[in-house]
């Protein structure tokens, strides 16, 4: 939301549909100011956005019972990979290392509020400090992902 708010029309479901996001009809929300308050509507919209896929995939669902036989242990082949997806706040990208065990050899993540936090710098610039508590409630941090 923080970039879309921006004017930058970027979700990874359209730029790298996975998970059949391609099959799914939905827009983009995007204003143009990246202030709070286009952050807070583009938030809006995209919960709009989410139900009518949601909706979607719900009239997909076949009648019958469930098909797939999910494993109790997924053994990933050996190599790496890095894989994003969009999450509420933003990208959210996993890189993984795999040796052919059951527990991947290195794991890391690459969470949105991360990213989101280094533009904090210029949205306040210039602005109240009563302010400053409005534009990072939009961030929407949590500290756990900022502590790397």
């Amino acid at each position: 939301p923080v970039l879309r708010a921006s004017g930058v029309k970027w979700d990874l479901r359209k730029a790298q549909p996975y998970a059949n996001y391609s099959e799914f009809d939905f827009e983009i929300p995007v204003r143009e100011t990246g202030d709070t308050y286009d952050r807070y509507l583009v938030r809006m919209a995209e919960m709009r956005q989410s139900l009518r896929i949601v909706s979607q995939a719900v009239e997909r669902i076949p009648e019958g019972p469930i098909m797939a036989k999910v494993p109790k242990v997924i053994k990933p082949p050996v190599g790496e990979i890095y894989h994003s997806i969009e999450a509420p706040k933003g990208e959210l990208g996993y890189f993984i290392v795999s040796d052919g065990s059951t527990q991947p050899y290195r794991l890391r993540v690459r969470p949105p509020s991360f990213v989101n936090l280094q533009a904090l710098e210029m949205m306040v610039r210039g602005q109240l400090v009563a302010d400053v508590i409005a534009v990072i409630g939009t961030l929407d941090i949590v500290l756990g992902e900022v502590d790397r």
